[in-house]
């Protein structure tokens, strides 16, 4: 009979780690959380998150208080390893995996007979394959599934996260999980560690398969996305309301189209298409097509606001909201950070940055002399030109008669208005 997981090391402390840590933790197992960020092991070693996500400090507080989550920065013996670390794409759109083979060649070096490990980063498909040749390499004495299917001393599985910032914890307990096992063993292994906090139903299926249904679950809403950005271009160009047209649209029963924005960010959508397209470029077209339509709808939406720049003699600008979402403090991939960015390089201008989500301005933006982070009052009582780029909740709450003499670029629709010069 498998023995309990009494201990379990999770590899990476960021986004998806530390809250399945932490979750672990509260179900009174003892967790090894590993990161080779010192600041980061630092700060969860006093009892705080790193990142902004609700409940989530108060579930590290309470898991390192009771001794049941220490962080460290090297792994040590467990019971079992879940692997979260970061796998951002190279300038090729290619996969970065170097901190996925360095997770395997760590964790390979205290490895035991009866351990189950679990890929949960977002890879390519044939990564938790490569994954096990990884660690057999560092441990030739141990016998991985991919070399030994019917009798392995290690159990390896990749199960994708599916959790949205914002709701991370309890997306972590509530959604369903897919778990590829390397083989059928390996999978029910790792349902029964997923049995210990997951609410949802856990579907069992093997590696390659959950692999791809995490890439085509970001690359679905990528190509949707496109087309809710693409047709906004439109609308632009052709002087209709895209807000109105989407709606009388959506009335129809069977069309659902999605809110257009200043493009795609963060971790999964903005990255995990290129995976896939890497896997199958020939067979990808429509999802390439969606990628560059996204791309380019951050250089649409600052034509414009360039365009309006062009009536003022010294325009002050002020854009709102600088995440990747609404309500995060979340800047992975974010176009709205990539507008500001970009706006930050005329010095023609007077730039001035709401973000209510983040203390200080991102080192990017924090040096450029006519940039300025400021509260929202103080962007509505100087501002030419507003650019609403996130719709945070506290933007909601906007007095609509202090914009009305504002040249106003609404890229989300909180405002449902768009004023600016005749087309």
């Amino acid at each position: 009979m498998d023995k309990p997981f009494d201990r379990i090391c999770v590899m990476g402390l960021g986004y998806i780690g530390l809250p399945t840590a932490a979750t672990l933790a509260s179900r009174g197992v003892d967790v090894i959380g590993v990161d080779v960020n010192e600041s980061v092991v630092a700060k969860i070693s006093e009892g705080q998150s790193h990142f902004s996500e609700p409940d989530l400090d108060m579930l590290v507080r309470s898991a390192v208080s009771t001794e049941r989550l220490r962080a460290v920065s090297e792994p040590e013996p467990a019971d079992a390893f879940l692997v979260a670390v970061p796998t951002p794409f190279r300038a090729d759109h290619n996969a970065d995996l170097s901190c996925v083979e360095a997770a395997a060649r760590a964790i390979a070096r205290v490895l035991e007979p009866g351990n189950l490990v679990i890929l949960e980063s977002t890879c390519p498909v044939g990564t938790t394959l490569r994954f096990c040749e990884w660690i057999a390499e560092e441990s030739p004495d141990l016998r991985l599934p991919h070399e030994e299917p019917a009798n392995p001393d290690i159990n390896v599985t990749y199960c994708p996260e599916r959790i949205l910032p914002g709701r991370m914890i309890l997306e972590l307990v509530e959604n369903d999980r897919i778990i590829g096992g390397m083989t059928e063993t390996c999978a029910r292994r790792a349902e029964e560690l997923y049995e210990i906090f997951v609410k949802g139903t856990l579907h069992v299926s093997n590696a390659s398969t959950a692999e791809l249904v995490k890439l085509t679950e970001n690359a679905y809403r990528d190509v949707n996305i496109a087309f809710a950005n693409e047709l906004s271009m439109v609308c632009e160009k052709l002087d209709v309301d895209v807000w109105e047209a989407i709606d009388l649209a959506n009335r129809h029963p069977r069309v659902n189209i999605l809110k257009p924005g200043p493009g795609v960010g963060g971790h999964c959508i903005a990255i995990d298409p290129w995976f896939l397209i890497a896997n199958a470029p020939e067979e990808t077209r429509l999802m390439q097509a969606a990628r560059r339509v996204n791309d380019v709808k951050s250089h649409a939406v600052l034509e414009r606001v360039r365009r309006q720049m062009r009536r003022f003699r010294e325009p002050v600008v002020a854009c709102l909201g600088l995440s990747y979402k609404p309500d995060v403090d979340d800047l992975r991939e974010s176009p709205a950070l990539h507008i500001v960015e970009e706006l930050a390089r005329d010095d023609e201008m007077q730039l001035l940055v709401v973000e209510p989500h983040l203390k200080t301005l991102p080192a990017t933006l924090a040096e450029a002399i006519h940039v300025e982070k400021v509260e929202m009052n103080d962007a509505l009582s100087r501002a030419d030109i507003l650019v609403l780029l996130v719709g945070h909740r506290e933007f909601r709450k906007v007095d609509m008669r202090k914009i009305y003499e504002r040249v106003v670029i609404d890229t989300v629709g909180l405002w449902r208005v768009d004023r600016g010069e005749p087309r």
